[in-house]
């Protein structure tokens, strides 16, 4: 059996194999993945994050694929975390994304990783910031983050990278319109992708209209994923606007810290909290007897070992 320390000097060394072993550990929330994480932590900070995001079937896990192979012949190393929506029967990752990635598969170089989000609403997996610090202390130059399409939800995604790319399309529909907003308030770059369809130019045409009366103006870049047209100005952009001093500055790492701590926060909680009086809080708000506040309240004075009155 591989001990917590030879599993974390294999991270460090940038082995794929303890590296899915460790990332597999974080998703499981166990003491091992705390363990892992308490050793890996103080030797990251170096990688670039960059999250995609979007509706449904603008294709994000192709432009992933693209942005991925561009990175790589610039002599960067790269990961990807393909956030997956949980299979209801197994709760592992339902969609698996790399299925989408043709060229990053064919490639060893190129490390993926499908997460299961696992109930988790706002387009991240749980352990997403876990998994981010993994592939950071492994040695990835840039981590490519994408995210479930799930539309408004997903500016959770803000929080966990440092450059947020909002991938759209045309001929989605106008329900495309309602999702816009949320996303468009954290873009640092948008991509039209599907860039040969009709009403591309129409599309970027309405987010260059758009950005002119917001407080944030993202630049725009149209791509073709499929095909690779567009990437390496993309690619060219992102990398110009990671180096920007306020896109790189302790503002973006303070978020990602607050973010995390959210999130462990509201593990270490609901593990504290004994399952008779977790049920007993689910079923007072349930039968009305008790509104979410108050059975939150109850929920938080069984940990203190008090009443909260």
């Amino acid at each position: 059996m591989v001990s917590d320390e030879d599993l974390a000097a294999g991270v460090r060394a940038g082995d794929s194999r303890a590296l899915a072993r460790a990332l597999t550990a974080v998703e499981n929330r166990g003491p091992e993945a705390r363990r892992l994480v308490a050793e890996l932590y103080p030797r990251t900070g170096n990688a670039a994050v960059w999250g995609l995001t979007g509706p449904p079937g603008v294709g994000k896990s192709t432009l992933a694929d693209a942005i991925a192979s561009c990175a790589l012949r610039s002599g960067r190393k790269v990961a990807i975390l393909a956030i997956d929506p949980s299979s209801p029967v197994t709760g592992g990752a339902f969609l698996g994304d790399r299925v989408r990635m043709e060229a990053s598969n064919r490639n060893p170089e190129i490390f993926i990783r499908s997460m299961a989000t696992r109930g988790h609403v706002g387009g991240l997996a749980a352990a997403a910031f876990e998994a981010i610090t993994l592939l950071d202390a492994a040695g990835k130059d840039l981590i490519l983050v994408e995210t479930v399409g799930v539309g408004q939800d997903e500016v959770e995604v803000a929080a966990a990278v440092g450059l947020t790319l909002v991938v759209l399309a045309p001929g989605l529909g106008d329900e495309l319109q309602a999702n816009k907003a949320g996303l468009l308030e954290i873009a640092d770059l948008l991509v039209v992708n599907k860039a040969d369809r009709d009403g591309a130019d129409r599309l970027a045409d309405e987010l260059a209209s758009a950005n002119r009366d917001a407080v944030r103006s993202p630049a725009i870049v149209s791509t073709i994923a499929t095909s690779g047209e567009g990437v390496d100005r993309l690619f060219q952009v992102a990398v110009e606007l990671a180096a920007v001093p306020e896109k790189s500055s302790e503002v973006r790492r303070k978020r990602f810290v607050e973010g995390w701590l959210e999130e462990v926060l509201r593990q270490i909680v609901r593990e504290k909290v004994p399952e008779r009086v977790w049920k007993d809080a689910v079923d007072r708000v349930v039968s009305r007897s008790s509104d979410p506040f108050a059975a939150a309240e109850l929920v938080l004075a069984s940990i203190g070992g008090k009443k909260r009155q």
